[in-house]
């Protein structure tokens, strides 16, 4: 049953990846500009613009230009970046650990938050409190990403700076790791002040990214819990003796959680994506940044490269959560 529904998703990411594919690669040559025209100065002669389009291959036809990139995709080979004259690829997978690590932090600091309302909503069911949180709950919600981020650089950055809300790192301590997962390979090292300075940097812009799925993961963690507490196995724990605590921990939580854990897959995708605001608004060094700027500059193969690999971690992250939903429910595992 898993080994089916694994071959049936793998064969859906690579069908999703090609139209992706031939979508963003239409897309990006009905916009008007000419990406060459940008890169010469105003004096150059129309054999500069002839020269510089056939050494990117613009000079051929828009069908000819596609199955020229999907050969090398396939080998490897993403192209050239018009504004760096880097491999795009090069370029993608220099920044991509950033952005992952942002993510990351951004959804642990989510399901902390999500979890910690749920609970104490579950426990402190039909009271004032978990009105209060119901409330708290929705004017999270109702305010975006970029907007947290804004405030919370009015807050921290400007009326108490007490947390930096530019860059990735301190320039006195840029590292030479062999990665650029500098949060993970700081903590292998033992360089904890390059740890501590990686989190000051990620912490708000983080924090924005996790506000708003906080919210969602605890407002349908709280219902499924409320839901499933009124199951006969929880009201069996009761008559054991069990204290509410253990209940809610120990008895309902498992069940209850299954129905999160889609959502947590699903909300990670739009999270990853949302890293594009969030990342230019506090200047963070990241793939999201270089997307923006990709875009200013009309840079044809690098925003190609990316929009390609954010479609790829979309499709894995839900690969790896529909499958993990399968393993964890018993009425799929065995079906």
């Amino acid at each position: 049953m898993i080994l089916r529904r694994l071959l049936t998703r793998v064969a859906t990411t690579l069908v999703t990846l090609l139209g992706v594919a031939v979508i963003v690669f239409a897309v990006i040559r009905i916009v008007p500009g000419d990406p060459v025209a940008m890169m010469l100065p105003p004096g150059a002669t129309e054999a500069d613009i002839a020269r510089l389009q056939a050494f990117y291959g613009l000079d051929k036809s828009i069908p000819e230009q596609f199955f020229i990139w999907l050969g090398g995709v396939v080998q490897g080979d993403f192209g050239t970046s018009i504004t760096t004259r880097q491999p795009v690829l090069g370029l993608v997978l220099s920044r991509l650990p950033a952005t992952l690590e942002l993510s990351v932090m951004a959804l642990v600091i989510a399901v902390a938050l999500g979890g910690l309302v749920a609970l104490t909503g579950t426990r402190l069911r039909y009271t004032r409190t978990e009105g209060a949180l119901d409330v708290a709950n929705g004017m999270a919600l109702s305010v975006p990403d970029f907007l947290w981020g804004l405030v919370l650089i009015l807050l921290f950055g400007v009326l108490w700076p007490v947390f930096t809300i530019s860059g990735r790192v301190s320039p006195q301590l840029v590292p030479e790791f062999a990665t650029s997962f500098f949060l993970f390979e700081s903590v292998l090292r033992l360089r904890f002040d390059l740890w501590l300075d990686l989190v000051q940097h990620m912490l708000m812009p983080a924090l924005a990214l996790a506000i708003p799925l906080a919210a969602i993961i605890g407002q349908l963690l709280k219902q499924s819990l409320k839901e499933t507490m009124h199951l006969d196995y929880v009201t069996l724990a009761r008559t054991k003796g069990y204290s509410e605590n253990h209940v809610i921990l120990r008895e309902a939580l498992r069940n209850a959680v299954l129905p999160t854990l889609t959502l947590i897959g699903v909300q990670f995708t739009f999270l990853i994506g949302g890293t594009v605001i969030i990342e230019r608004l506090f200047s963070y060094e990241g793939l999201g940044n270089m997307a923006i700027d990709a875009v200013i500059n009309r840079d044809l193969p690098l925003i190609q490269g990316i929009v390609l690999l954010f479609a790829l971690l979309f499709t894995l992250v839900n690969l790896v959560v529909d499958l993990l939903y399968a393993v964890l429910n018993p009425r799929l595992r065995h079906a």
